[in-house]
């Protein structure tokens, strides 16, 4: 049945679906393209149903999950404008690409500053500052984001770690406690691996602080501070560049206003890191 299209399919079991899925369905039915891009708290609330109604509704339609069901819409439909890089022609010479993709990524900046003006900043910087211990969490691409910023703050003078591996973070997770900040990175806000363990991590006392592109997604709901990023992406288009320009612009604006607030200590970590590895360079 999967290999049918998605839509052909809700038509079909349409009939057999409660009320609640019936709703679920007809927000996906009204506005296909779009759906792509809700995260399962997104698609839920838009319905007015549960998120649990949501991944009933999927398995109805025999996929494991809201995001394979995603996944299966990406695939079937046609048209759809790659926001990861703008409406790109296979036509395109390299001065009409270069141009598209540079105004896509100057958006990507600019709604990701928009966003940011009605973010927590300050409450995250406060708790950032007298943090025992920063640690950041990512898994796939956001795992690569989340070493770029324990790197940071590194520089910057803290007691920073980074992981990427389920396991490792699930260990971490365990033994935060209250002293302690935990960073989650997920462009999606859904990646099971990370919100079970931001979980853990809030249970055992951490103040959380969520990086990603919905607002409303599964690990928002343990966040004390939500910093929001404007690319987003479907499921096709996972990793994006775009999505990494914006929760790089979010932590370039974190890491300046924590460098600004504690200007002499962080001075003396970027003088210091300095100096240890210039017998490296040449």
């Amino acid at each position: 049945m999967k290999n049918s299209s998605p839509l052909i399919m809700i038509q079909s079991v349409y009939q057999s679906l409660t009320k609640s899925e019936q709703k679920v369905a007809d927000v996906v039915l009204a506005d296909t393209k779009e759906s792509m891009y809700y995260s399962v708290t997104d698609l839920a609330e838009k319905a007015n149903v549960g998120e649990t109604t949501v991944i009933r509704f999927c398995r109805k339609l025999g996929f494991r999950g809201y995001q394979e069901f995603k996944l299966a819409i990406a695939q079937n439909i046609t048209g759809i404008v790659d926001r990861a890089t703008g409406e790109i022609q296979e036509s395109d010479n390299f001065n009409e690409l270069s141009h598209k993709i540079t105004a896509h990524n100057k958006q990507v900046i600019e709604e990701t500053l928009s966003l940011a003006l009605d973010s927590p900043f300050q409450k995250a910087v406060d708790a950032i500052v007298k943090a025992r211990k920063i640690y950041f969490f990512g898994v796939g691409s956001s795992g690569i984001t989340a070493s770029d910023a324990q790197y940071r703050f590194m520089r910057l003078g803290f007691n920073s770690e980074y992981a990427t591996d389920a396991h490792i973070i699930a260990m971490n997770c365990a033994l935060v406690s209250e002293d302690d900040v935990v960073v989650g990175i997920s462009s999606s806000g859904s990646t099971k691996d990370l919100v079970d363990l931001v979980g853990l991590a809030k249970e055992n006392g951490a103040f959380i602080i969520c990086l990603t592109n919905h607002a409303k997604s599964p690990i928002t709901q343990f966040a004390d501070a939500i910093l929001l990023a404007a690319a987003r992406e479907n499921p096709l288009q996972g990793g994006a560049f775009s999505s990494k320009i914006g929760q790089l612009h979010v932590l370039d604006i974190l890491t300046t206003l924590i460098s600004i607030q504690q200007k002499e200590t962080s001075q003396r970590s970027l003088e210091k890191t300095a100096k240890a590895v210039l017998n490296k360079l040449y």
